[in-house]
């Protein structure tokens, strides 16, 4: 499939999203094309030849599904990796891999890519050792810049859940709230770690990378985390 048919389909997606989706849904599209276009600036100048997308959903139907590697501007070449089977035809490579386990010499080889993205999946990702792992390993598949996204743990509203401040609280005390809401699988750490930015940092600390750090607002508050990444 061509791809200048994907891209065209893309926007098609985007205009119904904004037409029809409720309000949450909408700021996702917004937020992620924002995230999208911020990538594009920094880059622009750049030579990118391939881009590498980390934790890239199985759900292609959405319209905010992968929209920020969908969107970045003039690379031909784009590879995942992801949990998930990924079946859409978008990549030229993809490998079902958890970016927290060790990768082999050949598979980083074939994945390491001039751009690697990841968003908004390393709080889905486990506690601190794992996520301390995907940093790791996006470095390693790192040729030139990578960029790491994820919700700010101390806006006030926690965009999985929808509930706003109870995720200030200690992990401990927001994790026993959200069992005794119901909501089980929030709970657990393998499924929602949230951070903020000294945690990010600290981190980040770990590692013989240059780093600067970005922020999308929503309602005058940092929603979003981003991390520019390079090697030194």
């Amino acid at each position: 499939v061509p791809r200048n048919q994907f891209l065209m389909q893309k926007d098609q997606d985007i205009i119904y999203a904004i037409n029809h989706y409720n309000f949450i849904d909408k700021i996702v599209l917004r937020k992620r094309l924002e995230i999208s276009n911020i990538i594009n600036n920094i880059i622009e100048g750049l030579q990118i030849h391939d881009a590498l997308d980390i934790g890239t959903t199985s759900d292609d139907k959405n319209a905010s599904s992968n929209i920020v590697i969908k969107n970045i501007k003039n690379i031909d070449k784009f590879k995942c990796i992801s949990d998930q089977i990924v079946n859409s035809d978008f990549f030229n490579k993809k490998l079902k891999k958890s970016i927290t386990e060790e990768f082999s010499e050949n598979e980083l080889h074939e994945f390491s890519s001039d751009l690697v993205i990841s968003n908004a999946t390393i709080e889905h990702v486990g506690g601190e050792l794992k996520q301390k792992k995907m940093i790791e390993n996006i470095i390693k598949l790192t040729k030139k810049i990578f960029f790491i996204t994820t919700p700010n743990r101390f806006h006030p509203i926690e965009f999985h859940t929808k509930i706003p401040l109870i995720h200030w609280f200690p992990k401990s005390i927001y994790r026993k709230i959200l069992k005794f809401l119901g909501l089980s699988f929030y709970a657990n750490e393998e499924n929602l770690n949230l951070l903020s930015v000294n945690e990010f940092k600290k981190m980040l600390d770990n590692y013989k990378i240059k780093y600067e750090i970005r922020f999308i607002k929503l309602f005058f508050f940092k929603s979003n985390i981003i991390i520019i990444g390079k090697k030194i």
